[in-house]
């Protein structure tokens, strides 16, 4: 059974690198049905009802009851992860995200030389809302927070965009390791924020996952 990590960076990286082991394992004995093409639920006798003699038929159960096992494992240990990152933001200071944030702030004041927000920005729909962001990853680095509300992805904003997270995935792509601003709404603050999508020690180039908002 797995045990509770304490909500440090370092438990839950090693709880997500626990998730890479246990995929690994479910794609190993997912390739033992396929290549005897019975799948989870194929039969195992043949039409005359004796025993399939093309297979390994004990190597075969063998490896549906452990993707049976590894995939309750692997629901197990998502939900510990999703917890912890939730713990892990909930109890990071306060200090230094609102220094991360002056941080990036400050760096957007020189570049853009305009930081000021009006009514009509405050107003602007969002397009996406933060749901998870992964410690270590590009997201948190730009500062972005859990229930953040994306206004501006780059180029894409209400006006453009398609309801369509690939569209978002493709300036993610197209921009790796270059500078994209996005403008998000926290409460009732705007937020100005600096990511660079790159190659990190997680999953994709962001670390944070994103949702459509409810039209």
């Amino acid at each position: 059974m797995i045990s509770q990590p304490q909500a440090t960076k370092e438990e839950v990286l090693k709880l997500m690198s626990m998730r890479d082991a246990l995929e690994l394992k479910i794609k190993e004995n997912g390739l033992i049905l396929e290549n005897g093409n019975v799948g989870m639920n194929g039969p195992l006798v043949d039409e005359n009802g004796f025993p399939r003699t093309d297979i390994d038929i004990y190597q075969v159960r063998q490896a549906r009851q452990q993707i049976i096992c590894l995939q309750n494992d692997h629901k197990t240990l998502m939900k510990q992860i999703e917890q912890n990152l939730h713990k892990l933001h909930k109890e990071a200071s306060e200090e230094e995200q609102h220094q991360n944030i002056s941080n990036v702030t400050a760096n957007l004041q020189l570049e853009d030389g305009n930081s000021t927000h009006n009514a009509s920005d405050n107003a602007s729909p969002a397009i996406v809302k933060v749901t998870l962001i992964s410690p270590g990853s590009p997201a948190e680095d730009a500062g972005l927070c859990v229930d953040d509300e994306i206004i501006e992805f780059g180029t894409i904003n209400a006006s453009n965009f398609e309801r369509n997270l690939n569209q978002i995935g493709a300036v993610v792509n197209h921009m790796k390791d270059q500078k994209v601003y996005l403008k998000v709404r926290r409460g009732q603050q705007l937020q100005r924020l600096l990511l660079i999508p790159k190659i990190w020690s997680g999953r994709g180039l962001l670390g944070c996952n994103i949702v459509l908002l409810e039209s």
